[in-house]
């Protein structure tokens, strides 16, 4: 077993690399000449990415900045907007814990985290303030940690500085000259194993005059998770670097686990009121596709700059890299968050819910206005057959709702929509068939020996004289031979079902 001294020996020299590494020419090339002293000395702080230049600060100044101690909040949250005008010394205090936290309803995982969240706390600064940032790495860790935190002018964004072994606490200076909203990791190696196992967060560079006031901020990161078992099996999961290299993550999340911003933990709002996401993507490996459903982001800072962008759907956030959106509420409803590469949010976990409350605005948003068959290229003429004969009850709903999936043959599609014809599962149990058609059914069933796996939505919309007839109708025709299925019998069944509270983007 390697011991925690032999750990700081091999990985001191990894860290260390990686954080000099870019500064060391290749091989094949000589260094670069050092430039010859230039007679007048450069700015102390010049223009930034078209920000008027900083002020430069002699030590003695420096030394005299008011020093302000910032509280660290667990995400969502976040520090409250920066009312000063003048720089300040920012003091972060940063501590590093490793922790086994729930991943999904029953499915642990061994985080490694800056603040003992995932992501780690959001820091909040001015353009031209010195951040002094302490980190510390609790005794109860197994491996040494450092920071690199992209909003950092220097050496490994601060990592060649700040390597931390176990019950060790290193401390560093800069000067935010950038304005926006930057990344920070741990860059100790391997780097993609230490992000992936949570390492990471972002720290917010405001401009001197502050961004435009809102009613309320948010702050989420997408990170994805690399486990041996994959999305939601239950039980502690160890890190699985084999699916980490091939960039299959088991788990693609927002906040750190399936489900972090849902249910009770949805963000909120009103309507009336104006939003700010902070939006961050830790990676290691995947690009984000942020959207909100059934909004339009008014203004994007892409990649978290300066450029703003406006009346943007969907905005791209690289790993390692960050936007800031901001939108009205003026409907009330479940907004969803998702990234749209669309089968993470539903197979791999990035959803999340922003529920607005307050008045509604049929102007903007009517709701559901109509909801009833449409048969198309089924619609009866004149409501008779092809052959000229009168439809029979029923037989018109099967042709055009019912046929859509099982065929109008009732022989269904396998492996997918079973038979209705000579169907011993529909004639088995005519209080379950009557259910099925109100309320839907997925998962595998067994019919006639075959077993099918799909999904039949609810048509609860059908009225109770509809289902009655269709069930019916099937049930003597196509091989069936079985009794009429009654309305009072639909209307028995459809008392007992609960009703669904409405709610996400219909």
């Amino acid at each position: 077993m390697i011991g925690r001294k032999s750990i700081r020996s091999l990985a001191l020299p990894l860290s260390l690399g990686f954080a000099l590494g870019s500064c060391v020419p290749p091989p094949s090339q000589p260094a670069a000449p050092a430039p010859a002293p230039s007679a007048t000395p450069a700015p102390a702080a010049a223009a930034r990415g078209g920000s008027r230049p900083l002020a430069p600060l002699t030590r003695a100044e420096q030394n005299a900045l008011p020093s302000v101690e910032q509280t660290l909040v667990r995400p969502p949250g976040l520090p409250p907007p920066i009312t000063r005008r003048t720089p300040a010394k920012v003091v972060i205090h940063l501590e590093v814990r490793e922790v086994t936290m729930p991943l999904a309803d029953g499915a642990t995982y061994t985080f490694w985290t800056f603040g003992g969240s995932v992501p780690g706390p959001m820091i909040r600064v001015r353009r031209g303030d010195i951040v002094e940032l302490h980190l510390m790495n609790h005794p109860s860790s197994t491996m040494p940690h450092n920071i690199d935190l992209h909003a950092v002018t220097g050496p490994g964004g601060g990592a060649a500085s700040t390597f931390t072994a176990p019950g060790h606490q290193t401390q560093f200076t800069f000067r935010a000259l950038n304005e926006g909203l930057y990344v920070y990791h741990c860059a100790t190696a391997p780097v993609g194993m230490h992000i992936a196992n949570g390492m990471y967060g972002m720290i917010a560079v405001e401009p001197e005059e502050g961004w435009a006031p809102v009613d309320r901020e948010y702050y989420l990161m997408q990170g994805e998770v690399y486990t041996t078992g994959n999305y939601r099996e239950p039980g502690l999961q160890p890190f699985d670097m084999r699916r980490a290299i091939n960039e299959d993550p088991a788990y693609v999340v927002f906040n750190g686990r399936d489900g972090a911003l849902t249910g009770t933990n949805a963000l909120t709002g009103r309507v009336g009121e104006r939003v700010r996401l902070f939006v961050g993507n830790g990676g290691p490996n995947l690009i984000s596709s942020f959207h909100v459903i059934g909004e339009i982001f008014d203004h994007v800072y892409s990649e978290g700059g300066s450029t703003v962008n406006t009346n943007v759907q969907t905005t791209l956030v690289p790993a390692g890299g960050s936007a800031i959106v901001d939108f009205g509420l003026e409907v009330p409803g479940s907004l969803v968050l998702v990234d749209h590469s669309i089968f993470r949010t539903f197979h791999k976990g990035t959803l999340g819910m922003l529920r607005v409350e307050g008045p509604d605005n049929t102007v903007i948003y009517s709701g559901r206005e109509v909801d009833e068959a449409y048969l198309g290229d089924y619609a009866p003429q004149a409501a008779a057959g092809a052959d000229g004969a009168a439809l029979q009850p029923g037989e018109q709903t099967f042709n055009g709702v019912c046929s859509a999936c099982h065929q109008r043959s009732a022989a269904g599609l396998p492996p997918v929509f079973p038979p209705l014809a000579g169907s011993d599962y529909l004639m088995a149990d005519k209080t379950r068939s009557i259910r099925t058609v109100l309320a839907g059914l997925s998962g595998p069933v067994t019919v006639n020996g075959t077993v099918y796996n799909g999904a039949m939505p609810p048509l609860a919309n059908l009225t109770d004289h509809e289902v009655a007839d269709v069930l019916t109708y099937v049930r003597s025709h196509f091989g069936n031979h079985g009794d009429a299925v009654t309305v009072s019998e639909v209307a028995a069944v459809r008392a007992t079902l609960v009703t669904p509270t409405p709610a996400g983007h219909p």
